[in-house]
């Protein structure tokens, strides 16, 4: 079972190909930050996820702290939480700013932008992932602020890569349904970049990206994420991971640093967090349908993680920025 697939269809991806660019050596550029992109792409959050696919030539990426990453074509970098950084290429040269240009640049779409002195070629298609910002803690939260990945090392990959190429290309010209193609691919590069990611790790990586690859948490956490109101126990989840109880506590424990049923808990609140703010069910269907026998239980529960009674936490999302509650997961 495949735990990645079953968080990302609660998950609600909304993303795009948004910039199209052909550089010549020497250049830099301060790329837009997630504060930057969020007022065009996603108000009413406060993150999103920034990524870079360079289909020729090389670059590097640098973030505030020194932390840098050399980029071929074929690389896609990820920012998961939108940090401020450089992209360059070539001996030292003023660095522009793209946040003066980032009207501009948008409102021409996908038409492909120019820079640079006139030296070796760097093409490079971005795009943004804006994910509901409460959910996709879970995932998000152990990844580094900026990792690289090679999507040309399958047949996939570069099947995606052309495809987008390909679509980029005829941005240009009016084909209806162009823009919803462009979102898809967007979606499904992100997604191929986190499988990519998690291949990579290390086997002595913990973390819930490494405990998802590993076979009987994994196993465990699918259960959990496709049924999450099912009252399991740790002896049911022992059984369907095929180890014993004090086997899948101890690798639970390792990977996530929390029991499984913890785990849960915490899970269904976050689901109830996130019905409080986008629908108009009662406090009771809510309770239900996360997995709660009672809705006095489920208050009690509730206010503990996010210290208000599921009712004021509903008042009180309409007026403040989504977010606010994704402390949960984000924390571990």
């Amino acid at each position: 079972m495949d735990v990645l697939s079953e968080v990302l269809k609660v998950v609600k991806l909304q993303g795009a190909l948004f910039y199209n660019a052909e550089f010549s050596s020497p250049w830099s550029i301060r790329a837009a930050s997630s504060q930057g992109l969020v007022r065009y792409f996603a108000p009413g959050t406060d993150n999103v996820i920034i990524y870079h696919l360079l289909t020729e030539g090389r670059a590097c990426v640098r973030l505030n702290d020194g932390t840098c990453v050399n980029l071929k074509a074929g690389d896609i970098v990820m920012l998961p939480h939108g940090d401020p950084h450089i992209m360059e290429n070539g001996p030292p040269t003023p660095t522009v700013d793209e946040s003066d240009q980032l009207g501009e640049v948008l409102a021409q779409g996908l038409k492909l932008w120019r820079l640079g002195g006139g030296g070796e070629v760097t093409k490079f298609v971005c795009g943004y992932m804006a994910c509901d910002p409460r959910l996709s803690q879970v995932f998000l939260s152990g990844l580094p602020p900026l990792f690289k990945v090679s999507i040309r090392n399958d047949a996939s990959g570069r099947w995606l890569e052309n495809s987008i190429r390909f679509s980029v290309d005829e941005a240009g010209h009016y084909l209806a349904g162009g823009e919803a193609v462009r979102a898809k691919l967007s979606e499904v590069l992100f997604v191929e970049t986190l499988r990519a990611y998690i291949s990579n790790l290390s086997a002595e990586q913990s973390g819930w990206l490494a405990g998802a690859r590993d076979a009987e948490v994994g196993r465990a956490l699918a259960m959990m994420h496709r049924n999450p109101a099912h009252p399991w126990t740790i002896a049911a989840l022992a059984k369907e991971a095929g180890v014993s109880r004090s086997v899948l506590a101890e690798r639970f424990r390792y990977f996530l640093n929390e029991p499984p049923m913890a785990y849960l808990t915490r899970w269904r609140l976050q689901l109830g967090a996130q019905m409080l703010s986008s629908t108009s069910h009662s406090v009771a269907q809510i309770a239900a349908e996360v997995g709660y026998e009672s809705e006095a239980a489920f208050n009690r529960a509730f206010k503990r993680e996010f210290g208000a009674p599921p009712a004021r936490f509903r008042n009180q999302s309409r007026v403040t920025p989504k977010g606010t509650a994704s402390r949960a997961f984000a924390a571990n």
